[in-house]
């Protein structure tokens, strides 16, 4: 499935807490990435955010542990959970977000694919 993904576009993927299976050992925990002078910390449970990301100078944290879609500032850091655009999970809402990046800046939004 990754290598799926990987064909259509350039692919960055976390370990989940359900991937433990041998295909999951090369999966890092965590990743961070830079786009547009943005820097983007991306894990799965956020409650084992291991980094201060303002001090890091990191822009975005993304994490999605829980499914359900949110987006928070705290301290200047934008924290996001997309949810889930995978089968209804939890009786929350289909949906993804969007992150546009330019000159330094982030604008995010969630989108919902399914009420």
């Amino acid at each position: 499935m990754l290598d799926t993904l990987a064909n259509i576009a350039p692919l960055t993927v976390v370990r989940g807490n359900n991937d433990r299976a041998g295909w999951a050992a090369a999966i890092p925990h965590t990743a961070d990435l830079e786009f547009g002078g943005v820097r983007i910390h991306v894990l799965h449970i956020l409650g084992e955010l291991a980094i201060d990301p303002a001090a890091a100078g990191v822009q975005v944290v993304v994490s999605g542990h829980s499914h359900k879609p949110c987006m928070e500032t705290r301290r200047g850091v934008l924290y996001v959970n997309p949810g889930s655009a995978g089968p209804r999970r939890f009786r929350l809402p289909v949906t993804v977000a969007r992150l546009t990046v330019a000159c330094g800046r982030v604008d995010a939004e969630l989108v919902t694919l399914l009420e």
